[in-house]
């Protein structure tokens, strides 16, 4: 199958977390379907390794990349494999290209996938015929400065967090929303968060849960000895600064997503903003986030008597009839 202008043909990176065997099975699936459609499908070679796939038996159709940086460049699309941290993962290594990612999930919760690995096959046919549709969701952008020097930038998904390095000490900060000195806390740390994020550490930590479709950034302590120490949530416009103070006898560690992480002596400042570059997600279904809330956390709502519930079995009850 071609593009519309019916001589580029249509690409698809796939990643897997090719430590799991029923991640492997289903990349499998993924490039035989998608391959035997005419869609080419590009792999991470380390990851065709791991599959144990021959391209030569999909020649031209399998592509192999040894570059992560480029690795969607020309894709339509990215599937991810595997539970929140593959895609985030995924969020990686497309985020320079704007490459829209959609996740399969074969982990816990997923909150980040659209599929389940039992919809593999509808999943496929939403690809082939291109029904689905992408939503941009807000990331964060994150530098670390010490002694007025930038020794770190990167983004965040999720979250960044501010966290103390060593478990027995506390870590003394001082927050600051656009330009101006909020509070001092003592505390375990800090976690900025985005509403995509919100549902992550940000929620273990206490903080709101955000709807996406909600621009903001939640900020929340963790553990602070301090009496004005609550979840915020600040504009998307503001830039949020935590200042490890150069008292502290620890130093801090600043995480990013979970997966990317530096030392923060005493005395570091880590200055987080919205990102330029918003992470892309596919999307095969229009359900509203409180039914995702409801699915993936498991909440009741027995009983419930609304409107739409109400409809719903008055055309029950017409159908029976």
């Amino acid at each position: 199958m071609t593009s519309a202008t019916g001589d580029i043909p249509r690409r698809v990176l796939v990643l897997a977390h090719t430590g799991r065997a029923e991640a492997r099975d289903v990349a499998r699936a993924f490039v035989k379907e998608l391959t035997g459609h005419g869609i080419v499908v590009r792999l991470l070679r380390h990851e065709a390794d791991d599959l144990d796939l021959a391209p030569e038996d999909y020649a031209p159709a399998v592509e192999l990349t040894d570059s992560e940086s480029d690795a969607s460049h020309g894709c339509e699309l990215t599937v991810v494999i595997g539970g929140d941290g593959s895609i985030l993962r995924a969020a990686e290594v497309t985020h320079q290209r704007s490459t829209p990612v959609l996740g399969v999930n074969l982990g816990h919760v997923g909150f980040l996938a659209e599929a389940e690995h039992e919809d593999v096959a509808a999943t496929i046919d939403a690809i082939v015929h291109q029904r689905y549709t992408t939503e941009d969701r807000l990331t964060l952008d994150v530098k670390a400065y010490v002694d007025g020097a930038l020794v770190y930038s990167t983004f965040a998904v999720n979250e960044a967090s501010v966290e103390k390095a060593a478990r027995e000490r506390m870590l003394e900060v001082v927050i600051e929303i656009d330009d101006r000195p909020l509070s001092r806390w003592g505390c375990d740390g800090v976690v900025c968060a985005t509403p995509t994020g919100s549902t992550a550490y940000n929620f273990s930590a206490g903080g709101p849960i955000v709807w996406p479709q909600v621009e903001a950034l939640c900020i929340v302590p963790l553990s602070a000895h301090a009496l004005f120490a609550r979840p915020m949530v600040v504009a998307p416009s503001s830039v949020i600064a935590v200042e490890v103070l150069e008292g502290n006898q620890g130093s801090g560690v600043l995480w990013c997503d979970g997966r990317r992480s530096v030392d923060l002596p005493p005395g570091a400042r880590i200055e987080v903003s919205r990102g330029q570059r918003p992470v892309r997600l596919v999307r095969l279904h229009q359900a509203p986030f409180t039914d995702r809330l409801v699915a993936k956390f498991g909440l009741s709502v027995e009983g419930w008597r609304g409107a739409a519930e109400q409809r719903r079995q008055a055309r029950a009850r017409e159908e029976g009839a």
